[in-house]
């Protein structure tokens, strides 16, 4: 009988253990991480066709214009991709202790930046030509 309580008591859950949380929640978090890795991989498939047209790019103007373009989404990519496994992560840290969820921090404000900088530059290109 002893032996049955102390195992009782080691199986009572603790509120700094994490508890799984519902697999719903689960999932829906990690549809956005991939999501967000979607983004990342088609802004790198964009760097790609870009570097490609550098190639064949007329004029000076044109091959830095594009190659900044180029290396901007690169980064961004790489930034998404490293703050979408962040955020997942930090989500189901939060989930499984029945903690409030994290905002969303970052994602959002690079994404916008980066795409602001990349519209920029193809106002550029398209002024000078």
């Amino acid at each position: 009988m002893a032996l049955w309580t102390r195992r009782r008591k080691l199986r009572t859950p603790d509120a700094d253990l994490p508890t799984e949380p519902d697999y719903r929640f689960t999932l829906a978090n990690e549809r956005t991480f991939l999501a967000w890795i979607r983004t990342a991989m088609t802004l790198l498939a964009a760097s790609i066709v870009l570097g490609e047209f550098l190639r064949s790019a007329d004029g000076h103007t044109n091959q830095i214009a594009l190659r900044i373009i180029s290396i901007t989404c690169v980064l961004t990519a790489t930034t998404l991709a490293l703050n979408a496994y962040f955020r997942w992560d930090r989500v189901q840290h939060a989930m499984s202790r029945s903690q409030p969820l994290p905002r969303p921090a970052n994602l959002m404000r690079i994404t916008v930046a980066s795409l602001c900088l990349i519209a920029l530059v193809c106002v550029v290109i398209s002024a000078r030509s």
